[in-house]
């Protein structure tokens, strides 16, 4: 594995970012560049990232290649953000700043996980059987943390009934989707596919990177751990190891808008059911009135509202005429 760079997106989180790079201090192997956009351009985390560099540069010394854009050749990249543009906007900016000084690969987190020091070691081994690896997480409390690995195009939602153990010999999971919480995947991918969409701000950027990443390689989700999360989130069990987790009425906005962007992409490729998609509309819905109900005891109205808001947008979006996909860039 050649060059692979480790993209963080930050919000006005110090101390969580602070933890994330002292992990990061600890891999087995070093990471070619350490670049982290900060959506807050915030002095003090500009800070923590020059810091960060020092230390690095230290621990493992300069990268051996060409000065970047800005003359330099420190291991950690700061990239402030003139405006919150969210995470979507965070790691398209990040993955287009790693793809612009020479990534060859792209380990993509947010500030609230800490790797695990071999999990860069892991995703190198696997990174000669795919190009688009996701890896196991531990949640806060160091046990497992669920991930649904498949989405259901027809319906446009996460697969519910995707299976999370592993049978005997069973080496990996294929996927149509990643998660920006520790996903990985290789520079031809994103030569192929483009950035990620930008114009999510928040939710679903990932599972459609993930889907449009499955149209040009294999997906794999792998039993290894690489990485954890360091922040709790409030939730709800469901069964033995599925939760229902906290979301906010602006998340809320944001996961029926996203929904007119899943369409537009699943058409490109044929993979849009009109009539389908509007039951998992519906089935969203659903999910979310539980979700205020079960979790975040807020407001019904408020939250009514505020999927209604995003619900309009979607059909405005699906509608739009001057839409168009993210492009390749290769």
């Amino acid at each position: 594995m050649e060059r692979p760079a480790i993209i963080i997106v930050t919000y006005m989180r110090q101390q969580l970012l602070q933890r994330a790079l002292d992990s990061i201090l600890d891999l087995s192997v070093a990471p070619w560049r350490v670049v982290v956009v900060d959506n807050e351009n915030s002095s003090e985390t500009r800070d923590i990232v020059s810091e960060f560099g020092r230390r690095a540069d230290a621990h493992w010394g300069a990268t051996a290649d060409e000065p970047d854009s800005e003359g330099g050749m420190s291991r950690a990249v700061y990239v402030p953000m003139k405006e919150n543009t969210g995470g979507s906007g965070g790691f398209s900016e990040g993955v287009r700043r790693a793809f612009e000084l020479g990534a060859e690969w792209f380990w993509v987190m947010d500030d609230d996980v800490t790797v695990l020091p071999d999990g860069l070691d892991i995703l190198d081994r696997w990174s000669h059987e795919a190009e688009a690896v996701m890896g196991q997480r531990r949640d806060f409390d160091g046990g497992h943390f669920y991930w649904q690995h498949r989405f259901c195009t027809a319906l446009g939602i996460y697969n519910p009934f995707s299976r999370d153990s592993w049978r005997p010999g069973e080496r990996f999971k294929l996927c149509n989707v990643l998660c920006f919480e520790g996903g990985f995947f290789s520079r031809r991918v994103v030569e192929k596919i483009g950035l990620p969409d930008a114009r999510f701000f928040i939710y679903l950027d990932d599972a459609l990177y993930g889907y449009l990443a499955s149209k040009v390689t294999d997906v794999i989700y792998v039993p290894d751990y690489v990485l954890s999360r360091s922040r709790e989130i409030p939730n709800q069990g469901i069964g033995s190891v599925r939760q229902l987790n906290s979301a906010s009425d602006m998340t809320r906005f944001y996961i029926t808008r996203n929904r007119g962007y899943l369409a537009r992409y699943f058409q490109l490729y044929g993979d849009y059911n009109p009539v389908g998609f509007a039951v998992g509309t519906l089935l969203t819905f659903a999910k979310e009135m539980l979700r205020i109900l079960m979790v975040d005891r807020g407001s019904v109205v408020s939250g009514t509202r505020r999927l209604l808001a995003g619900w309009r947008e979607q059909r405005r979006i699906q509608k739009d005429p001057a839409w168009k996909p993210m492009p390749p860039l290769g």
